[in-house]
């Protein structure tokens, strides 16, 4: 510093941090809060007006001379490994790598409320406490005159919350530590947010231009009514993330927030006046102004404004105040001065305002930003107008915070910051959802099968047994490096082979005990294996076959035959068996017709063409295999064999749900739902939907298309309806006609926009795809985006998946190594080295 300069600790102007409070040396009184912003790109109209509404009802609140300074730091940052959640396994590893040193920009919103002295509150702007060398308190307060303004500082915190905005009180240690290296204020000197570095107080040079320490600083001011739009919104249509058919809302401060990607503090200041007195001066001033009409156009149309603020004052009701706002943005590296002036400028001039990089004032307005300093705010830099008008201005937006639930999975924000998600049981607790089962629509290529990877992979690594039915080999990769992670203890993959078929025995019970499930899974598959899809069956022959099924299952618990459907078919031909029963029952052939159904019945009894699938002799125990993949692509198109081993394969799911207490778990059906939503199903599917949730489960179906499910009654009613989460990926193709849609998945026209808007703005230089949340009615947009090992493991591409198989059998059989080996083929050589 130079000789004539000032020690920084003896100018500021603060006196004293106590009772969670500042205290300026000019009498100043101020309270800080943390504010929890709701999260960008999540909010409709409504919430925003909302939140305009709440913020302008607790201003109404506050006195006279009390100034609310709103503070948002955006300050660059760089992703750390996460190593919090679950395993780090070998693609855990990968995705850490892919991300670690990644850049993003980070927020922190603060906001102070200050109560200044009478004599203060109109402050001329040459006067300043930078620039006095004696700090005098003009006026003590007495407890018995701050606890009116303390009472309302808590009833515009309640205001606050009730609006959407947590408000979280601040301390003396968060205002500075005890030792004065730490906390708010220090780190504002420093410009820097990151309380946690011990870093000594950095020279302030405002001699010309202003520095702090090795940081060069530019202001720029939106304090001047003229450079100032006419009218002004809380909210604006963002273009980029906008369709043909749907606007997309943001907050108006957007483009100096989160959209202004570099370091800067967006000030908010409101100043509250004295509503009569300031009416009086602008009727004199009215009066002025009209006498001098005659000689000047410009007087009249002034005076006929400021009339026109005088009238709606009160008529309206509003808050008379002053507002002054700027963006101060640093640099440690000068070269990007003039690029940080074009950027900064440019964003400013997307609020409609015209943009001036104020230089003379500077320092003085960085001086007030100091925490419990707003009281220094120059006058001649704020402009008369009414809060309503200038809350237009506050930033309302924050980035995605992470979930602080233990489980969850690793995704993206929008801005490509990896952020935790809890799609499972944190939605549960705060009641967003009643379950825990979802829905997804993904159309080929829209990054269905990544994401479907990602999420199975990541729940599997934290204890969920995984059950999926697949039809097209998506999963392959990921169950062979779980085979080779276990060593073959999990990762079951079984698919059909003419020479190698998949055989059940649907009667068979491990420990003898047949629960009511169990029974109706039967009844379901002897229903679906009776009639055709388009025949419907009766009450009574549902009755009949169901005591068929409970008297069959007698013999079996006293050992007098052993379950198969073998035997259960010769129980139903005995003379001595069901034909007995029905006779005894007086069932005639026109309620139950016992002939056809045992000739229909026919082709899976011994010798006949698919006696192999329900007589199974190998007691297969899946029940403790985490990862099983039953892969049906051969019959994805059979008749009888495809809707039957899908039956029996969710039947082995919920065998698991009875049996596996305590322990979560996961059945994902891919395409094949299709082959089982019929009329006949139906009940077994609405019950698998509904029982889940009650066995910490989770079902998930996919499909690729939504024309899939527009009226098709059984996906809506058993699987949409009692799916809590839905999850839709690029759906632009649809949006001429989405409404039916909408309607049907019971979304919101703020949920429509969010799907509308998928990969609509992606970042070219990163290969992700964008993904649709929605958990009850609240909804986020998401980035699945991964490391090239990972993208080795998921890959559904054929020349790919042909290439990892390859380099599989070159490594001995070691699908780890060779799908590094892939990764390290398509990675650029700066990311090698």
């Amino acid at each position: 510093m130079k000789l004539n300069a000032r020690a920084l600790e003896s100018a500021l102007p603060l006196l004293a941090v106590e009772n969670n409070c500042i205290v300026n040396k000019l009498a100043d009184i101020t309270v800080g809060f943390r504010l929890h912003l709701p999260e960008i790109f999540t909010m409709a109209g409504d919430d925003y007006k909302m939140l305009h509404g709440a913020i302008c009802k607790a201003l109404k609140l506050l006195p006279a001379g009390t100034i609310v300074h709103k503070q948002d730091w955006f300050v660059e940052e760089k992703y750390k490994a996460d190593h919090e959640h679950g395993e780090d396994s070998f693609l855990t590893q990968a995705f850490q790598r892919h991300f670690v040193e990644r850049p993003y920009l980070n927020h922190y919103c603060y906001l102070y409320v200050s109560k200044l002295p009478k004599s203060r509150q109109k402050q001329k702007s040459n006067r300043h406490s930078l620039t006095r060398r004696r700090l005098v308190p003009q006026e003590q307060t007495s407890p018995r005159e701050l606890q009116p303004f303390f009472d309302t500082v808590s009833q515009f915190e309640r205001i606050l919350q009730d609006g959407g905005i947590r408000a979280v009180r601040l301390t003396d240690d968060e205002f500075v530590s005890e030792k004065g290296d730490r906390g708010l204020i220090p780190n504002y000197l420093r410009l820097q947010p990151d309380g946690s570095k011990r870093v000594m107080l950095e020279d302030w040079d405002i001699d010309g231009r202003v520095r702090i320490g090795s940081k060069d600083v530019m202001c720029f001011t939106i304090s001047d009514t003229e450079t100032m739009p006419q009218t002004v919104d809380i909210m604006a249509n963002y273009s980029p993330l906008a369709s043909d058919s749907t606007k997309f809302v943001v907050g108006s401060a957007l483009p100096v927030g989160h959209m202004l990607t570099c370091n800067h503090i967006y000030n908010q200041y409101i100043c509250i006046e004295d509503a009569q007195a300031t009416l009086r001066e602008f009727e004199q001033q009215a009066r002025n102004l009209h006498s001098l009409s005659q000689f000047s156009a410009a007087n009249a149309v002034n005076r006929d404004w400021t009339q026109r603020y005088i009238n709606e004052a009160i008529q309206q009701q509003r808050t008379v105040c002053r507002a002054h706002f700027n963006v101060m943005v640093w640099t440690e590296k000068p070269e990007q001065l003039d690029s940080l002036r074009a950027r900064t400028t440019s964003a400013i001039a997307n609020l409609d305002c015209l943009p001036k990089q104020n230089t003379m004032d500077a320092a003085r307005l960085l001086w007030a930003g100091m925490p419990g300093n707003a009281g220094d705010l120059p006058s001649d830099e704020t402009f008369y107008t009414f809060a309503e008008q200038a809350v237009c201005f506050f930033n309302m937006e924050t980035a995605y915070s992470s979930s602080l639930s233990p489980f969850g999975i690793r995704l993206c924000d929008r801005m490509g910051k990896p952020v935790w998600v809890d799609l499972s049981d944190e939605p549960m607790d705060k009641g967003l959802v009643t379950n825990r089962n979802k829905f997804v629509i993904g159309p080929s290529g829209s990054g269905k099968s990544f994401f479907m990877n990602h999420l199975v992979r990541q729940y599997y690594e934290q204890d969920t047994h995984i059950v999926l039915v697949d039809v097209g080999h998506s999963y392959r990769g990921l169950c062979d490096l779980v085979q080779r992670k276990t060593r073959g203890k999990d990762g079951v993959y079984l698919t059909y082979e003419e020479n190698n078929p998949i055989t059940f025995n649907p009667f068979y019970v491990e420990d003898g005990f047949y629960s009511l499930e169990k029974k109706q899974s039967i009844n379901t598959l002897l229903l679906t294996l009776w009639k055709k899809e388009d025949e419907s069956f009766t009450k009574t022959e549902e009755v009949a076959l169901g005591d068929a099924v409970e008297e069959y299952i007698k013999l079996v618990r006293k050992g007098k035959v052993d379950p198969s459907f073998n035997g259960f078919y010769d129980y139903c031909n005995d003379e001595q068996g069901f034909r007995k029963y029905l006779l005894e029952k007086k069932f005639e052939a026109k309620y139950f017709d016992l002939e056809q159904f045992l000739i229909t019945m026919q082709p899976f009894y011994k010798g006949g063409k698919y006696d192999y699938l329900l007589n199974s002799e190998m007691k297969i125990d899946l029940l403790n295999k985490r990862f099983v993949v039953f892969e049906l692509d051969n019959i994805k198109d059979h008749p009888v064999l495809f809707p039957v081993v899908t039956l029996i394969i969710m039947e082995t799911f919920v065998s698991k749900l009875r049996r596996l207490q305590g322990q979560r778990k996961m059945i994902v059906i891919e395409e094949a739902w299709k082959a089982i939503a019929k009329e006949s199903m139906a009940d077994y599917i609405k019950y698998l939907f509904k029982t889940v949730r009650k066995h910490f489960g989770e079902a998930l179906v996919v499909t690729q298309e939504i024309d899939d499910i527009i009226g098709n009654t059984i996906v809506k009613d058993a699987i949409i309806n009692n799916s809590d989460c839905k999850i839709l990926l690029d759906q632009s193709k649809y949006q001429h006609r989405f409404e039916e849609v909408r309607q049907l998945l019971g979304l919101s026209e703020k949920q429509k926009q969010l799907i509308l808007s998928v990969n609509r703005d992606n970042d070219p230089r990163r290969k992700y795809k964008e993904v649709f949340i929605a958990l009850g009615s609240y909804s986020k947009v998401y980035a699945t985006e991964v490391s090239l090992e990972e993208y080795g493991a998921y890959t559904t591409e054929e020349r790919e998946k042909f290439e990892v198989q390859n380099r599989t059998k070159q490594n001995g059989g070691d699908i780890q190594v060779a799908i590094i080996d892939f990764a390290d083929a398509r990675r650029k050589p700066s990311q090698v080295a």
